[in-house]
């Protein structure tokens, strides 16, 4: 199989009801701290290192900064809690890790590696994975650290509406959106994909998502790696990253294709929504979604992070004979 010579990085900081009324110094943060994630993946691919050390570098970023649903910035549960979720997958080997519900674990992402790369295992939750945290030295800290005022406040606007019988309104409040991720091609034509998130704004029960479940919210094999954003109960139905890289790599469907097929197709049409990066084995990038903006960012032969927010912005998916999302979407 022929590869890229050019190391790639492709990212996500999550998909939903991006307003244009964001203030200058949020957006202006944003955009600093993708930038950042772009940088630090892309010096790993630059030094030679595998996509796996590019992904964890790019996301460990993202879940450090309060302005994304993930580690620092995770959102409440009902009960307010912070309960975290993240996987990886190197494409090459199909090797995988995953960690779901977690309280303590600075970075899930991390814990998400250590799983695939130290244990039999591809999945651990809640007590259990922290427990593998405190073994294989993975820094672990007070759940307080979690907490951001912004969070907070979200939080307690979900709790008024739940009180009030209301369906939550806003951005602030929405539910189902929130998640970064980052999916990566290494210069020995490797690929590999991970995705972390705080999950849904007063979810309940121990809900998890798409994101820890491989082939739902994360997934690379030789030719193509995913990583989603956006309403996981339906990314799960859908099998979704999986169903992209099923596409991609056996009936070889271009990539922004096989991606937007999956996401401004198959998921609207059971109702759902949100967006995806998925990147090909010859450096192909496809970053669709069918929601008002998705942060989203990508580093290439140029050197350069470039960083987009909102739908009129251009990004490297060739939309040209890409099925447009149905007419009847939620």
């Amino acid at each position: 199989m022929t590869h890229a010579t050019t190391p790639v990085l492709v990212i996500h900081g999550g998909a939903g009801v991006i307003k244009r009324d964001m203030s200058p110094a949020k957006e202006k943060a944003v955009r600093a701290a993708m930038s950042k994630a772009l940088q630090d993946g892309y010096a790993q691919l630059k030094a030679g290192k595998p996509a796996i050390d590019a992904v964890t570098a790019a996301i460990t970023v993202l879940e450090d900064d309060p302005n994304f649903n993930a580690g620092r910035g995770s959102v409440f549960t009902h009960d307010g809690k912070n309960e975290m979720d993240a996987a990886v997958m190197e494409g090459d080997s199909l090797s995988a890790g995953s960690v779901a519900g977690v309280h303590r674990v600075k970075n899930p992402i991390l814990l998400a590696r250590a799983v695939m790369e130290h244990s039999p295992h591809v999945m651990l939750i809640g007590d259990g994975a922290e427990a593998f945290a405190k073994e294989q030295g993975i820094t672990l800290v007070d759940p307080s650290y979690f907490r951001t005022d912004e969070r907070w406040q979200q939080w307690q606007k979900a709790l008024k509406e739940d009180n009030e019988k209301k369906p939550h309104a806003n951005q602030d409040t929405t539910k189902h959106f929130g998640t970064v991720g980052a999916v990566a091609l290494d210069s020995a034509g490797h690929l590999a994909a991970g995705t972390s998130t705080g999950g849904m704004t007063d979810k309940r029960w121990g809900r998890v998502g798409d994101s820890p479940i491989i082939g739902a919210g994360t997934y690379a094999n030789a030719k193509c790696a995913v990583s989603g954003t956006g309403w996981g109960e339906f990314y799960i139905r859908t099998v979704a990253a999986h169903e992209i890289c099923m596409k991609v790599s056996m009936l070889d469907e271009p990539v922004p294709r096989a991606t937007a097929e999956v996401i401004n197709q198959e998921i609207p049409s059971m109702g759902g929504n949100g967006g995806a990066i998925a990147l090909d084995a010859d450096g192909n990038i496809a970053m669709p979604f069918n929601t008002d903006g998705m942060f989203r960012g990508w580093i290439g032969a140029d050197g350069v992070p470039h960083v987009a927010i909102y739908d009129d912005e251009p990004d490297p998916s060739n939309h040209l004979g890409v099925p447009a999302a149905p007419s009847s979407t939620q």
